[in-house]
């Protein structure tokens, strides 16, 4: 007689000001693993839902994971595509930041699937090991039990023994068609409208009125010119500019720098603002871009590599792979655009 083994459920809910109404979450004999891709190793909340769930947590930096293995994805996103990713493919997930629905894949981000501002005491084991019980989906007739189109439009026409019905039948079927194929049209726009509006709302706006705030701030406060006395010697010439890149691009640092890009929309706004007002010169535009923005997608390696189903050893070798060719690119696409920008 086989021993049948019953996981620990636990019971993870939104921290102070996250976003969700809590995951019940579950191992088995399929999904055993807890996939941690914060950068840095497994971060505290997947050890902690790996250890009461019996499941195995890994580092997704460093191998990756079948989806149907996955009892939870751990991230630590505040808003952009990765935060979408894996509730896209249908895995839960645990954002560590204070996320919320938002980015491109916004419409995948549900209830049922996400939760965020979770540390480590939002875990917690689950007084229920039953999951809410769902409501069974409509019973479907087999597609050869279904009548077909021409079926339906002879019942319509009352049948094809006539001229009349063969040649209405042929009529109908081009309208048919071309109202279709305008319908198709229709609907294909305003879905587009439609996401493009959300899109807009939901992501763009806000990222444009915290830009202007933190511009707001530091020119009302006086941050902006001390921090640019600070930044001219470092980033007023190009020595400067590809030290800054160097430590931005480091492989133990990138994918800690890389969510939400903060040090680069900080400094980028700095000197934005600095070059706008004449303080710089234009031509430090292109390599401050450059130099501050090493780090940029370095946390979303792992991701990408799982989102075009690489093979463990191709995470293993790819993502250290990736992260120190840009400590090698970062210093020379400075470089370059230094000799660009002659000419400004």
């Amino acid at each position: 007689m086989t021993e049948t083994h019953v996981s620990r459920a636990v019971f993870v809910r939104p921290g102070n000001g996250g976003w969700g109404k809590g995951l019940l979450l579950r191992a088995d004999g399929k999904r055993s693993k807890v996939l941690s891709v914060t950068g840095g190793g497994i971060h505290p909340v997947a050890a902690r839902i790996a250890e009461l769930t019996g499941a195995e947590a890994v580092d997704g930096f460093h191998t990756t994971v079948p989806d149907d293995e996955v009892v939870a994805a751990v991230i630590n996103c505040g808003g952009t595509a990765r935060i979408g990713v894996y509730p896209r493919k249908g895995i839960a997930t645990v954002d560590v930041y204070p996320g919320a629905p938002g980015g491109p894949l916004a419409k995948f981000i549900t209830e049922e699937l996400f939760v965020s501002a979770v540390g480590v005491a939002e875990v917690t084991e689950s007084e229920s090991d039953s999951p809410a019980a769902g409501t069974a989906p409509p019973e479907v007739p087999p597609r050869s039990q279904r009548p077909s189109a021409r079926e339906v439009a002879a019942t319509v026409t009352g049948g094809e023994s006539t001229g009349f019905g063969r040649t209405f039948n042929a009529v109908s079927g081009v309208f048919v068609k071309f109202g279709s194929g305008v319908g198709s049209f229709v609907n294909t726009m305003l879905s587009a409208g439609r996401q493009t509006v959300e899109l807009t709302l939901t992501t763009i706006l806000p990222f444009m009125a915290y830009v202007s705030l933190l511009l707001g701030i530091v020119n009302y406060t006086g941050i902006a010119r001390g921090i640019a006395n600070v930044l001219s010697p470092i980033a007023g010439n190009p020595l400067g500019l590809i030290v800054i890149s160097l430590v931005v691009s480091l492989p133990f640092l990138s994918p800690i720098l890389g969510p939400g890009a903060a040090i680069a929309q900080v400094v980028g706004t700095l000197m934005g603002s600095q070059i706008a007002i004449g303080a710089l010169p234009v031509q430090y535009a292109l390599p401050t871009l450059f130099a501050i923005n090493g780090q940029v997608g370095c946390d979303f390696v792992p991701v990408g590599l799982a989102l075009g189903e690489a093979k463990p050893e191709t995470v293993a070798v790819g993502t250290p792979a990736v992260l120190i060719s840009r400590l090698l690119t970062a210093p020379l696409a400075v470089i370059i655009a230094w000799a660009a920008s002659f000419g400004l």
